[in-house]
């Protein structure tokens, strides 16, 4: 089950990225984001990192700087405007937040690269 949780939950993330670096799917909320801006990071990070944990790639890593980069979110975007979550629209960022930091302690599970190249070099 955590494979499956890291993969959809990493599916879901890629289509923001996707959305702001490539205008797909259309968001009507957000804009296509230059790559030197804040939102251009964002996208960078959350397109690669999405597609790196989708396969398990370097996933503690990556699932720890993604959690870093949506409590960043969180408090610059959703936080000023109000205390709770569901009123300043940040669940989503808060959610993401403690699931990629799950992923960076309990790592990728079964189905990733990560298990794969484990068990080919006994020594990592």
């Amino acid at each position: 089950m955590l494979s499956i949780l890291r993969i959809v939950a990493a599916l879901l993330f890629v289509e923001h990225g996707t959305s702001k670096l490539l205008g797909f799917p259309v968001d009507p909320m957000a804009h296509h984001s230059a790559l030197a801006s804040l939102a251009g990071l964002s996208g960078i990070l959350e397109l690669v990192g999405g597609t790196l944990l989708v396969v398990g790639l370097f996933t503690r890593v990556v699932a720890f700087i993604l959690s870093g980069e949506m409590a960043v979110a969180y408090f610059m975007a959703h936080f000023p405007h109000g205390f709770f979550p569901l009123l300043n629209k940040g669940e989503l960022a808060a959610l993401y937040c403690f699931v990629f930091l799950y992923f960076a302690v309990a790592g990728a599970g079964a189905w990733s690269l990560d298990a794969l190249i484990a068990r080919r070099d006994p020594q990592a």
